[in-house]
């Protein structure tokens, strides 16, 4: 039997400060259009900017680089956040995360061990 190390998030916010971009899928798009009670055209132009490689959408960032839909610990999209939240940390991270987020490590077994 194989473990993998898997994070728990602790919605310590911490990834939400993180400068960058958030990419934002099709899904997200309409999803968070509407939870928040608006047409995919009004969010895109009223909450994204065009990601920095030209491949997409990103959420726009207040002005000390955390995300805008971030209202000091809680999340106005939690149910709803963009996919690329939902990874984190397992799927993705950035430099110096572990220095930042809270998210507590777990043993899942995997039945199948990596080749």
């Amino acid at each position: 039997m194989h473990y993998d190390i898997h994070y728990e998030c602790q919605r310590c916010t911490a990834c939400c400060r993180w400068p960058g971009t958030v990419a934002l899928t099709d899904a997200d798009t309409a999803a968070i259009a509407a939870h928040l009670g608006m047409d995919e055209r009004t969010f895109i132009q009223r909450h994204t900017r065009i990601r920095p490689d030209r491949r997409g959408l990103s959420l726009l960032e207040k002005e000390d680089h955390s995300c805008e839909f971030l209202g000091g610990n809680d999340c106005a999209i939690q149910p709803v956040k963009p996919e690329q939240c939902r990874r984190f940390p397992n799927h993705w991270h950035f430099p110096g995360w572990r220095e930042k987020c809270h998210a507590v490590p777990t043993l899942h077994k995997d039945p199948q061990p990596p080749t």
